[in-house]
């Protein structure tokens, strides 16, 4: 069936595409804390300037073409797939009708150029925004300078010599999560100790360090909060870098196909009223239960879907739907064309 192969080749995308768009924000990010010098940061901390010192890190969109360029060919394989997998028909006069997605479309390129800018600068802002919430706090604190920056921009790792931990790269909510749970290692308090051992992405294997200091009543030493919250920032990264890779993907791919869809109407090879959307739930872990209700849902091309919460999209993945119904979603949908009707209407609009 058309459906099936359209869901394979969606799955085929996210399994080629996902990993690498991963790969292309860690590495900026790898890149951005390696490239810092870490002495002017620390003297334009030791003069208050926590602005200076964020300037000092040079977080830049520039940092992440190679995630943008990745984020382009993810959009490129998305609108080929779909055309690729409309089936052959052909005109009144016999003729086949080919299907193409072209990628410099106006439309095509406005959606990709305005989505890319704005996804990257989000993301620079957010970081930027992040390290001023951890530097400032340091400084409020009456931290040594050096002992912040290396909080921000991370330590070296003797065995690969590059920067690991470090708020870089992470999310304002993110950075406050690694901030409150160094306090609460180095509190001595019990509860708030306690409390630590409920971080869901914390590194178990210092569980028992940390089980040994709530049995003592006493807090963690600093060397050890620096490496136990370093793994936790790492592992928060790592995240990140998961649910980015994996939205934008999907999104990528959805805005693709329907991009591709709208050319072929824009074109003529298809009419619009012969287009149906339907909704595909894909069975998942924890999954949400009003998308699970609308799988089989079919609205006309035109249309949003109505979720059952009044949530309205025009379909998974939709670039303005709320995130909250599109982080870590699987969920996909097809076009369900009838294209004997599409001919039918062309030949009688040549007739008349």
């Amino acid at each position: 069936m058309v459906t099936t192969s359209i869901r394979r080749s969606i799955e085929a995308l996210i399994a080629r595409h996902e990993p690498l768009l991963r790969e292309a924000f860690l590495t900026a990010i790898d890149d951005i804390r390696n490239s810092i010098t870490l002495r002017i940061v620390v003297e334009r901390l030791e003069r208050g300037d926590a602005l200076g010192a964020i300037e000092a890190m040079q977080i830049e969109r520039e940092a992440f073409s190679r995630f943008e360029q990745a984020l382009f060919d993810v959009y490129a394989d998305g609108g080929q797939a779909e055309v690729g997998n409309l089936p052959k028909v052909r005109d009144p006069d016999g003729n086949r009708v080919v299907f193409r997605f072209g990628l410099r479309n106006p439309e095509a390129e406005a959606w990709l150029r305005d989505h890319s800018s704005t996804l990257v600068t989000r993301i620079v802002d957010d970081q930027r925004e992040a390290i001023r919430q951890h530097l400032t706090a340091g400084l409020a604190e009456g931290k040594n300078p050096r002992q912040t920056a290396l909080g921000v921009v991370g330590r070296v790792d003797r065995s690969s010599n590059r920067r690991t931990g470090g708020v870089i790269g992470l999310t304002v909510p993110q950075e406050e999560f690694v901030r409150r749970a160094r306090q609460e290692l180095l509190s001595g308090d019990v509860r708030a100790m306690r409390h630590y051992l409920t971080r869901g992405r914390r590194d178990r294997r210092f569980d028992r360090a940390v089980m040994k200091a709530i049995r003592e009543e006493q807090p963690l030493d600093a060397e050890t909060v620096n490496r136990i919250t370093g793994r936790y920032a790492d592992r928060l990264l790592a995240l990140r870098g998961e649910m980015l890779a994996q939205n934008e993907t999907q999104e990528a791919i959805s805005q693709a196909r329907t991009e591709a869809i709208r050319q072929q109407i824009a074109a003529g090879k298809i009419d619009a009223d012969a287009v149906t959307k339907v909704w595909h739930h894909t069975t998942q872990e924890n999954p949400r239960l009003h998308h699970r209700a609308m799988n089989g849902k079919s609205v006309a091309y035109g249309e949003d879907f109505v979720l059952p919460n009044g949530v309205r999209m025009a379909h998974p993945h939709a670039s303005d739907a709320p995130i909250s119904e599109k982080a870590f979603c699987k969920c996909h949908f097809s076009f369900r064309i009838d294209y004997f009707a599409s001919v039918e209407r062309r030949f009688r609009a040549r007739a008349a």
